[in-house]
């Protein structure tokens, strides 16, 4: 099959270096297809903070990312994000836009090994009932626990992935998790994944911990291709660019991703 070929980047933003994550599983899907990442490290976590808040945030991310790159492709690869400002940036842009939800969703459904399953995510995912009202609709029979991890993000960017501070948090965020004996759960915020260790030596091995970065890529794929935008490149590039300290995001990407960080430049945002 032959496609037109747009070798425009693909644009992906989060809060901070969780959405990496989903960046590397768009990589390794679509080698050829350059990735402009926008980790806004400045006004990280964006799970406590206010719908409206969060909304301006992204449409201030999306306007850099298309005035600056000409990206032809949005991923918002943060929950919160999509679950707070997904429809309005579908509204206003008229490039095709991915979000977590929905793929999150699919996944944990497809890895359901019984009808009991959880999900975790931020104080702003989980309230906004995203998650709740997508599992109700294509997975009805499930029965599902969320759970608010207030606290997880911010270890992610300290780096700090396994400590004993962060061990007693997360025994004590998780007990809903542990209470609803749940087979698999959903780590509903892309920064959960660099802490999976730590989650799983207080669920135990019985649970099987979900990443929605690997669905999320299919459907950048899915959309690309449908979108008629599949690059020509067999080879892409990877460039950074945080609103917070160049020097910090450089030392911490590495150590998560080990991805190349030496191209990360600044874009200073307002508060």
């Amino acid at each position: 099959m032959l496609y037109n070929v747009d070798d425009r980047p693909v644009g992906i933003f989060d809060s901070g270096f969780g959405g990496l994550t989903v960046v590397k599983a768009i990589a390794d899907l679509m080698p050829g297809e350059d990735l402009i990442y926008f980790g806004d490290s400045a006004r990280y976590p964006y799970g406590p903070k206010p719908r409206e808040e969060v909304l301006r945030y992204s449409l201030e991310i999306c306007d850099f990312l298309i005035d600056s790159f000409d990206v032809k492709m949005i991923v918002v690869a943060c929950n919160t994000a999509s679950s707070f400002a997904l429809d309005t940036i579908v509204e206003k842009y008229s490039l095709p836009i991915v979000g977590m939800i929905e793929p999150g969703a699919k996944s944990l459904v497809s890895a359901a090994t019984s009808n009991r399953v959880g999900v975790i995510g931020t104080v702003g995912t989980i309230s906004s009932g995203a998650y709740q009202e997508i599992l109700t609709d294509i997975a009805p029979h499930l029965e599902v626990t969320c759970a608010a991890t207030p606290g997880f993000v911010e270890f992610v960017e300290r780096g700090e992935l396994e400590s004993d501070q962060l061990l007693v948090l997360a025994e004590r965020l998780l007990r809903p998790i542990l209470d609803g004996d749940v087979s698999s759960l959903l780590l509903g915020c892309t920064h959960y994944p660099f802490l999976a260790r730590t989650i799983s030596k207080v669920l135990g091995d019985g649970v099987t911990l979900i990443s929605s970065a690997e669905e999320t890529a299919f459907s950048v794929r899915q959309l690309l291709i449908e979108y008629l935008l599949v690059t020509s490149r067999t080879k892409g590039s990877f460039r950074a660019i945080t609103s917070g300290d160049v020097e910090e995001f450089r030392r911490i990407g590495r150590s998560l991703l080990g991805l190349d960080f030496s191209t990360v430049t600044s874009h200073k945002v307002d508060r």
